[in-house]
């Protein structure tokens, strides 16, 4: 069963938490975590990014790098820009985005409970990506990227968020994006047992957002263990920080597709060959999006249409049911010659985030084809990960993302 406990978080001090606050280190590109990261000089995203600190073209995998992201968060607490908690605490944090909120819980999960499949993932990750984060984490000695894990509602934990939030939180500030953060401590014994009894009895929590992150500090955790002479379970690294989400408030996106060329067919002979099978119409505008499952806005330079897939095209196999795998084995693969979409050059993924007139740009530059997917759902996520299987790439876009920076566990 799950094992969640508290710790003692190193936090930004009262006031500056919306100076600290940065989006997640893997949604930048190396110019623009550049241009964030000066705009910002307490923006966390100086040390999760630390080749921002050097001259352009710097090797951002070179030891003295990571040295550098170690040093600026020592430097950072000495100065009093962080305090840490003095005792373990669990903390909420909540996100306030367009009409809607989801609130979690701020704990550290178990790197036990991730080898052993209680926490499950949906993606492969990509090795060069687990090895920086793995430099960073045990150079700077801290977790400082929160994984993004969802759990099904347990009704016990609902009643102790809604009693919390009613007390004055921590903080609370609003970002450029228009997303609100509110932070709440826990500090209250009673409180702290329900919570790591509610989650004992849970054998399922789910990686939503972060598999890198999370494998990283796995890895970390087993090179310690390895390392530590008068190892005893209750070490620090043993734990990596978490924000537990129920799944009832979860919003996942759309994660949609831009191919930069139609396979060398012409517009009508690539429309022929998908009205072969699949229910096609013009739609006079890109407000129109898919309304359910199996369909999907596709966009060529002519305009919109809206495609429905045949019924023999699905599925009841928690992966091959998926639009996104239905659109790739049906259509990218065999049509448009897409065949490994994890190294094909000729394919986009555009979050939803970015709206439909993302497509429209990028398709009326390349003048190939786009599509507009109807969003994969948590209990589709769930049910991929329950039966120890892998969604295909780019399959989910959460929204909003956590911010690093407010709450980072020391090993």
């Amino acid at each position: 069963m799950a094992d969640i406990r508290p710790f003692s978080a190193v936090r930004p001090a009262a006031g500056l938490e919306d100076q600290v606050a940065a989006l997640p280190y893997d949604v930048y590109n190396r110019k623009e975590a550049f241009e964030a990261a000066h705009r910002q000089p307490l923006s966390f995203l100086n040390i999760d990014r630390p080749e921002t600190q050097f001259p352009e073209g710097y090797d951002m995998y070179a030891p003295e790098v990571y040295e550098k992201a170690k040093e600026m968060l020592a430097g950072q607490i000495k100065e009093g820009i962080y305090t840490r908690e003095t005792a373990p605490c669990f903390y909420l944090y909540e996100q306030s985005w367009r009409g809607r909120t989801q609130t979690g819980i701020v704990a550290c999960s178990s790197v036990d409970d991730y080898m052993n499949g209680i926490i499950k993932k949906h993606e492969n990750t990509r090795a060069d990506k687990e090895l920086d984060r793995i430099r960073h984490v045990d150079t700077v000695n801290a977790q400082t990227g929160p994984l993004f894990l969802a759990y099904r509602s347990i009704p016990v934990i609902a009643d102790l968020i809604r009693e919390v939030r009613k007390t004055v939180p921590d903080y609370s500030f609003t970002g450029e994006d228009e997303v609100t953060h509110t932070g709440w401590t826990i500090r209250d014994q009673e409180k702290i047992e329900i919570i790591r009894q509610a989650f004992s009895g849970v054998d399922s929590i789910y990686i939503a957002d972060g598999h890198h992150r999370c494998a990283s500090a796995v890895r970390v955790g087993q090179m310690r263990r390895d390392q530590c002479a008068s190892y005893d379970g209750s070490e620090e690294f043993n734990y990596f920080l978490s924000v537990l989400f129920p799944d009832e408030e979860l919003m996942i996106m759309d994660y949609n597709r831009v191919i930069k060329d139609l396979n060398g067919y012409s517009e009508e002979k690539f429309l022929s060959l998908i009205k072969e099978h699949c229910a096609v119409r013009k739609v006079c505008k890109d407000t129109e999006h898919p309304q359910k499952k199996g369909e999907v806005a596709m966009y060529l330079p002519s305009g919109w249409y809206m495609l429905s897939f045949p019924e023999e095209w699905k599925s009841e196999d928690p992966v091959e049911g998926l639009d996104v795998s239905i659109l790739q084995n049906r259509i990218l693969d065999p049509v448009l010659g897409i065949h490994d979409p994890r190294t094909d050059e000729r394919i986009d993924f555009v979050g939803g985030i970015r709206g439909y007139a993302e497509l429209e740009r990028k398709v009326q530059t390349c003048k190939g084809v786009a599509f507009g997917m109807y969003p994969t759902s948590i209990h589709e996520l769930f049910e991929v990960a329950d039966a120890g299987l892998l969604m295909p790439p780019k399959s989910t876009w959460f929204e909003p993302k956590l911010r690093s920076g407010l709450y980072i566990h020391m090993l």
